[in-house]
């Protein structure tokens, strides 16, 4: 165990200092979100992208031009993730790939000793949530899920105060993920771009022919692979519902409808989504409207997007969003306290980036502002919605279990068949 290893696994990085004591991270999936992960972390004190891992070689090449730009050091490049494991001087990973990738990469990542950022949402099913979750506690691995939200001074205000009643006895939540979307058309199926290793992009999912209408982002709109809208731009505002109500369990009632409508395309996944789901005090509902419409209550504009959320209590209401948490009490709805952003105009990332690297060096998952289960219960009331969508019916949930019981219909969603040698463990 060398000098840096031994630093990051007891804890002394806290306190020490050094080019020696620096955390090395490698980022997994570049194209874009991940490049804003090359610039963030590079602009951390004491932190280096050491690495990057794309399976496509072009995009490879404009990170590292990135990361030279941001840094004025060249990262090494990996197209497998599983190579990257086994360089030791990688100590975490930041994962920005596709959605069904998730869970397996974590892991992965947790079993060779590093630690894990993780884009939303954390899983693409409910079971390999769980087990990205079993993973990090048993490998003692800082694994944090990419709710930037939690991170942000104004809406962590926003949840003390739902605790301390500002707006009475909270009965009922709502996420809003009004994104604009347009159509992502009709193609044929054809050849695998040059510099793109197919196998390793489609890694747990079944094998399809490459269509480009599935590739770069539009991935999230077929269920191989994404979970829409309410998984995408949604899962944020959903955690935020399930944070203001202080639910660290899942609801024992779901249903969920809507369809695609308006576009004749390729698309799998809903672009209008309704959800309720049932806790025993309270409901939590989300709404996914990809549609042009308009919005509600005071949740901000920005141009074609309504997102964030709404909780209702018996003394009044609160709007949270990008700009500001606003409460509303009375018969006559009257502004009682607004708090607004007070963060740099940096958006989210950053302080949510900082935020791990202070648990890696700490070796305190408790510091986390989205420790993995945290980002598997949120992740999974999306999955639930979908499910109880794609089987057209209310359904019964076990939360201990975190199935639906007997119904075989509903749990075939529960978990996927993955396609060898992408196969999320049953023991990690």
């Amino acid at each position: 165990m060398n000098r840096r290893t031994f630093l990051l696994s007891s804890g002394a990085l806290a306190s020490a200092a050094g080019a020696n004591d620096r955390v090395n991270v490698a980022v997994a999936g570049v194209r874009g979100r991940g490049r804003e992960h090359i610039e963030i972390y590079a602009r951390q004190p004491n932190c280096r992208v050491a690495a990057v891992v794309d399976i496509d070689q072009a995009q490879s090449e404009r990170a590292l031009g990135l990361a030279d730009k941001a840094q004025s050091f060249k990262p090494k490049v990996y197209q497998d993730f599983r190579q990257m494991l086994d360089d030791k001087e990688i100590d975490a990973v930041s994962i920005a790939t596709c959605n069904h990738w998730h869970a397996l990469q974590t892991i992965w990542a947790c079993q060779a000793g590093k630690d894990v950022y993780v884009e939303k949402p954390a899983s693409h099913n409910i079971w390999e949530g769980r087990k990205m979750v079993e993973a990090a506690r048993k490998h003692g691995r800082i694994v944090q899920v990419g709710m930037q939200s939690r991170s942000i001074s104004h809406k962590q205000r926003a949840i003390e105060l739902l605790r301390q009643g500002a707006i009475g006895k909270v009965y009922l939540a709502k996420g809003l993920c009004f994104k604009r979307r347009k159509s992502i058309g009709t193609g044929p199926d054809g050849p695998v771009p040059p510099g793109v290793d197919y196998n390793q992009w489609l890694g747990p999912a079944p094998w399809r022919p490459f269509n480009s209408v599935r590739f770069h982002y539009n991935w999230h709109w077929f269920w191989d692979t994404g979970n829409g809208d309410i998984g995408n731009q949604g899962v944020h505002e959903m955690d935020i519902a399930r944070w203001g109500l202080g639910k660290k369990t899942l609801p024992k009632k779901v249903h969920a409808s809507g369809g695609k409508f308006g576009y004749d395309d390729d698309q799998e996944t809903p672009n209008t989504e309704l959800a309720v789901l049932e806790y025993d005090d309270c409901q939590l509902v989300f709404e996914v409207r990809g549609l042009l419409t308009g919005g509600e209550s005071s949740i901000h504009w920005d141009g074609s997007n309504f997102i964030g959320n709404l909780f209702f209590g018996t003394e009044g209401f609160m709007s949270l969003d990008v700009d500001a948490c606003r409460i509303y009490l009375g018969e006559k709805r009257e502004l009682a306290q607004e708090i607004k952003y007070q963060e740099p105009r940096q958006w989210d990332t950053a302080p949510h980036m900082a935020n791990f690297l202070q648990a890696v060096r700490s070796r305190k998952p408790a510091e986390l502002a989205c420790d993995v289960e945290e980002g598997h219960l949120s992740a999974a009331l999306c999955h639930m919605a979908n499910i109880s969508y794609r089987t057209g019916r209310k359904l019964t949930f076990d939360p201990a279990a975190e199935n639906f019981g007997g119904d075989r219909d509903a749990n075939q969603y529960v978990s996927r068949r993955y396609r060898e040698p992408f196969v999320v463990p049953e023991r990690v």
